[in-house]
């Protein structure tokens, strides 16, 4: 669906992801730093940087990826993949070996993740709706 949007529409949903997961991640922050978890407080700014890298490092890959020349979607998309599940495994190894050196910072970074993910998927489908795509 998210391919069907018009050009500037993904533009236009992933500053208000931002801007949305940086309040709730600060937010998050306060509380885990209230109830006396400065790891979990750590954890969750890191997650939503690295959700952050991770957004702007697919943005970086598009444009590189639209500049190379390439005009056969199936190469563009093959690419895009792969460089996509690749910093996917890269994320999910460093929550895993968080978790597993500092269960709090662990669990702190899964929740930083999750953040942003809701933020984006929320912002998604609100443009999804708005452009009426089905």
């Amino acid at each position: 669906m998210l391919a069907d949007l018009q050009v500037g529409a993904l533009t236009r949903v992933l500053r208000p992801t931002m801007l949305v997961a940086i309040v709730f991640g600060v937010v998050g922050v306060v509380i885990a730093a209230l109830l006396n978890a400065p790891l979990a407080a750590l954890g969750i700014a890191g997650g939503l940087g690295l959700a952050i890298l991770n957004l702007r490092m697919l943005g970086a890959g598009v444009v590189k990826v639209a500049t190379d020349g390439q005009q056969d979607n199936k190469v563009v998309r093959r690419i895009l993949r792969t460089r996509s599940a690749l910093r996917l495994v890269v994320l999910t190894l460093l929550a895993v070996g968080a978790m597993l050196v500092s269960p709090p910072l662990g669990i702190g970074l899964v929740v930083g993740l999750v953040i942003f993910q809701i933020a984006f998927v929320v912002n998604a489908g609100r443009a999804i709706l708005r452009e009426g795509i089905s």
